[in-house]
């Protein structure tokens, strides 16, 4: 097999880490008013902090003469502004998600509102308790179908595969483990307790002082197990840090291989933006020749004591020690259960998915571990299948992870449903660094497949595609209506699904980015060519 080398790039061939902090919190809105109007550098000390005031400020600001450009000011006037309001209606998102959380679920166990309405008569009355396993999320109640194993076709394909048989190399064993991975990514978003059959994981972001990123990790079956599937947390309809993670324009430089966004970084609790320095002890290359291939031993590689040191400094008192980053992060946490299991099951292969920022995650996770030189780890990698993601990084970012995940066949997959606003942040234009890349697999509203480089419309707020957005929130909400009876009693919407429709017709984006539709996308979707890594008997990382 060919070698794919990680060479510097000329405009990164110092190992000095570079970064742009976006801190919305450090000025008001006539500083905000001045920032956008101004021309002078200085305006946007209150909300941008670089790494370097000297030589390359215009390029980490994107201006060409010292200056923030037009368009760069606007976009990050636009992201403060919206963070901004986020912050402000924060506390009451939570109070407002934990009260419509209880509310739904207080409906579903009295078994609907005639039920609930004869267990009051009755005194009978079902309280539900938040982190119990009957507790289901917002967006369990969203799209009720949460059962991973609903077609036997997967479990066939992949004992098929284990035998030498084509498996999941075939088309419809690809619309299966698509099928798997979405349900996988909504299953994500339930607490510990619902998913009782797999590890479960609720990792420290350090930034944010709380457990705020989940994953969980299940096998096949548990002894020979062929399939690893990795399954990140998105955004919380009601997390109003999650929505500001997603509008965040911050960055980090990781050098000799590209740009990435700093609050998914914090997220896999790779570091934390108030020390900058804790990125570039996490995220350090010291070995360059990483090839695919080359499984000779590891020059420099990254090692776990490293973390477990930053774990040990950083606390949120300074004097108090917490726990070892290798426990507490999700990617040290998720690297070494997998490790584990790949020791334990000799011919498995796994597979990482997420749904809006877990897709995020599900990419940045093998990117780190091709950082990091874990060669046998990518060896056994079968794919990253992706929904509703947000941009995670620059284009040398996209070229240097699109050499190691496309060969010999692509790995990685980006699906997006129409009009979804979350793909098309952070916002992306001919002056800014946000770039997705990879293979993307588009569904139209009438969940037709197309595969594009760049989704349609690629920053959502195209004045072209504005009428058009909102026809087609009026046919979505139309559709809701019928869906059970043109496709069957599994397609039917609920009364919340149908309720964020209405929604959608004053923000499109929104309601597009509901699980529901990817479900229906992959489940529905026509036109299907889709390539992917296979799944031999007897493959090993030699």
């Amino acid at each position: 097999m060919a070698t794919t080398q990680f060479k510097p790039n000329s405009s990164s061939t110092s190992d000095i880490s570079r970064y742009m902090i976006v801190r919305p919190q450090n000025g008001g809105i006539t500083d905000l008013v001045r920032f956008l109007v101004s021309t002078d550098k200085a305006s946007a000390a209150k909300f941008i902090e670089t790494s370097d005031s000297g030589t390359h400020t215009a390029e980490l600001l994107g201006g060409d003469d010292g200056g923030i450009t037009p368009d760069h000011r606007w976009v990050i006037f636009v992201s403060i502004i919206v963070r901004k309001i986020i912050s402000v209606f924060g506390k009451p998102m939570e109070w407002s998600g934990c009260l419509f959380e209880f509310f739904l679920n207080f409906i579903s166990d009295n078994g609907g509102m005639l039920g609930l309405l004869w267990n009051l008569l009755h005194g009978k009355v079902v309280m539900p308790h938040r982190g119990s396993e009957t507790f289901i999320s917002a967006i369990g109640h969203l799209d009720r179908r949460i059962d991973l194993y609903t077609n036997n076709s997967l479990v066939e394909g992949i004992r098929e595969s284990a035998s030498g048989g084509k498996g999941l190399q075939s088309e419809s064993g690809n619309r299966v483990l698509m099928d798997l991975c979405m349900m996988a990514s909504k299953l994500a978003y339930e607490n510990a307790k619902v998913m009782h059959f797999v590890d479960f994981y609720d990792c420290w972001n350090d930034y944010q002082k709380d457990m705020s990123t989940q994953v969980f990790i299940l096998c096949d079956k548990p002894k020979d197990a062929n399939l690893i599937l990795i399954s990140f947390r998105g955004t919380e309809p009601f997390d109003a840090d999650d929505w500001s993670t997603d509008f965040d324009y911050s960055w980090y430089e990781i050098p000799r291989l590209g740009k990435v966004h700093m609050g998914f970084l914090e997220a896999l609790g790779l570091g934390n933006r108030a020390d900058a320095s804790t990125f570039q002890s996490l995220l350090q290359v010291n070995d360059t020749r990483f090839t695919s291939s080359n499984a000779s031993t590891s020059v420099g590689s990254f090692t776990e004591s490293k973390a477990e040191k930053i774990g040990r400094d950083r606390s949120s008192d300074g004097n108090k020690l917490i726990p070892d980053m290798v426990e507490m992060t999700a990617y040290y946490a998720v690297r070494s259960k997998l490790k584990s299991l790949l020791n334990e099951h000799k011919t498995a292969k796994f597979v990482v998915t997420g749904h809006s920022l877990g897709g995020a995650l599900a990419i940045l996770f093998p990117t780190v571990l091709v950082l990091h030189e874990e060669r046998e780890i990518m060896q056994r990698l079968l794919g990253v299948y992706t929904y509703g993601q947000p941009r995670v990084g620059n284009r040398q970012l996209g070229r240097f992870m699109e050499d190691h995940l496309d060969l010999p066949v692509p790995k990685y997959f980006r699906v997006v449903y129409c009009n979804d606003l979350v793909p098309r942040l952070p916002y992306d234009d001919k002056t800014f660094l946000y770039k997705h890349f990879g293979e993307c697999l588009y569904y139209n509203s009438l969940y037709i497949e197309q595969k594009v480089d760049e989704e349609p419309n690629r920053n959502y707020f195209g004045i072209l595609y504005l009428i058009p957005e909102y026809i087609n929130a009026v046919w979505e909400l139309i559709r809701s209506l019928i869906m059970g009876y043109t496709h069957g009693p599994e397609y039917k919407e609920g009364w919340l699904s149908v309720g964020l429709r209405v929604v959608g017709l004053a923000i499109p984006g929104i309601s597009a980015h509901s699980p529901t539709n990817y479900v229906n996308s992959v489940r529905l979707g026509r036109d299907r060519t889709i390539p992917m890594a296979t799944l031999y008997k007897g493959t090993s990382c030699k």
